[in-house]
C-alpha cells in the first residue's frame, strides 16, 4: 500500500494465504454478504531483501507446512537459519526500507483491518480448451440461411492474399483460464487473528486450495490507521483448525521419517 506520511512514500508487506472456499456472514444490519475465506496457514517472514545486498527492499513470506523429506538440503538449511519450518509456498513482497519485518516473524490476520480495501492476486480456475463463444464471448454464426454445423465457430480469421496470414493475438479458440489475475479494491469483511483467517467480501481468483497474494489496494482512498510496518508476532504460528491435518496422517508421516 502507498500513502503519504511525512512526505515519504511508504509501502507495507502483503500476506500469503490459501483459499478455503466461500461462505456468508451477516453485517450489523442483518444482511448476509458472500465472503471468501483465506487461511494464512502459518505465514512467516523467511528472508529479507535489502538495497545494500540485493538492490531492492522486499520481504520473502512463506506459508503452508511442507514435508521435510520433500525439501532439498539447501532449502532445509535456509529455513533452519531463518528459524522457520519448511514452507510450501514462497512469495516476495516489495516494501519500503522503513517497513522491514524481522525474519521468523509470524504474520497476523490483523495485518489488515475490516473495511480496508485490498488487491488479491492468484491463478484463475483452468477451463481447458474452449471455443470462441465461451472464451471471448463471440455471438456465433446464424442458425439458418446456409450455415450448417459451424454455428458456434469463430468465423473468418484473416484476409485474402494480402497479407495472407492470421495476425498474432487474434481471438480464437484455445486454452482458457489458468492465468494470473488480480482483483482490485476488494473489501476486508472480517479478520480472525486466533484462527489466522481473512474474510474478503466477494470472490477472489483461483479454485479451492489456490495460493492468494493479498496486498493493500493501490487505487482509491488510502487507509491511514493501518499497523506499521505490520501486525506480527515473534512466536511460532499455531496450526489452523480450519485445515488441520488428521492425527492419523500426522502419525503416519512421523513413522515414515523415523
Amino acid at each position: 500500500m502507498y500513502f503519504m506520511k511525512d512526505n515519504l512514500l511508504m509501502q507495507r508487506s502483503g500476506l500469503l494465504a490459501r483459499k478455503l472456499g466461500m461462505t456468508r456472514v451477516y453485517d450489523d444490519a442483518g444482511n448476509h454478504i458472500a465472503v471468501t475465506v483465506l487461511d494464512l496457514q502459518g505465514c512467516q517472514v523467511v528472508a529479507q531483501k535489502t538495497p545494500e545486498r540485493d538492490g531492492y527492499a522486499a520481504l520473502q513470506l512463506g506459508s503452508g507446512e511442507a514435508k521435510v523429506k520433500r525439501v532439498s538440503k539447501a532449502e532445509r538449511e535456509r529455513f533452519g537459519k531463518a528459524g522457520v519450518t519448511p514452507k510450501q509456498k514462497l512469495v516476495e513482497f516489495r516494501v519500503s526500507p522503513d517497513n522491514m519485518i524481522e525474519v521468523g516473524a509470524a504474520m497476523s490476520a490483523e495485518h489488515f483491518v475490516p473495511g480496508q480495501k485490498i488487491d488479491a492476486s492468484g491463478i484463475t480456475v483452468g477451463k481447458g480448451f474452449a471455443g470462441a463463444m465461451k472464451r471471448h464471448n463471440f455471438g456465433g454464426l446464424r442458425a439458418t440461411h446456409g450455415v450448417s454445423i459451424s454455428h458456434r465457430s469463430h468465423g473468418s480469421t484473416g484476409q485474402c492474399q494480402d497479407p495472407g496470414r492470421v495476425f498474432k493475438g487474434k481471438k480464437m479458440a484455445g486454452h482458457m483460464g489458468a492465468v494470473r489475475r488480480t482483483l482490485q479494491n476488494l473489501t476486508v469483511a472480517r479478520v480472525d487473528a486466533e484462527e489466522g483467517l481473512v474474510l474478503v467480501h466477494g470472490h477472489v481468483p483461483g479454485s479451492k486450495g489456490a495460493w492468494i497474494e493479498l496486498r493493500d489496494a493501490v487505487k482509491g482512498v488510502k487507509a491511514t490507521d493501518l499497523p506499521m510496518p505490520g501486525k506480527f508476532t515473534m512466536d511460532a504460528p499455531k496450526a489452523s483448525k480450519a485445515k488441520a491435518a488428521p492425527a492419523a496422517d500426522a502419525a503416519a508421516s512421523k513413522g515414515e521419517e523415523e
